[in-house]
């Protein structure tokens, strides 16, 4: 099965540079998953500052400098795996370095 883990934090509490340390811990994360062959995309975002939200009213398209949700945690990276089922996505999930800072929402993906 699939599922999207959603990272995130808040952001004026989490460097946008990871620190040595932080690097360490993500590098091992990564490279468990990568040797399981449960991973199949993860990507880092830019901070939300940079987001521009678009709405549709009607006619009119709406723009909005950073996110829609105006939130203390904002959704600082994705990674998509692939595993047997939900008890082993939080396993991989509970592993993520944000945790201990942040959360990991985990979602399973609408299958075809």
């Amino acid at each position: 099965m699939r599922y999207l883990l959603m990272i995130s934090a808040d952001e004026t509490q989490v460097g946008e540079e990871p620190n040595e340390e932080g690097m360490r811990a993500f590098t091992a994360w990564m490279d468990d998953l990568v040797a399981r062959d449960v991973l199949r995309a993860h990507e880092g975002l830019q901070p939300s500052r940079t987001a521009t939200t678009v709405r549709v009213r009607g006619d009119e398209v709406l723009l909005t400098d950073g996110p829609y949700i105006e939130a203390k945690d904002q959704i600082g990276g994705f990674a998509l795996i692939e595993v047997d089922d939900l008890d082993e996505a939080i396993e991989i999930a509970s592993g993520h370095p944000a945790c201990a800072v942040g959360q990991v929402e985990i979602r399973p993906l609408r299958e075809p």
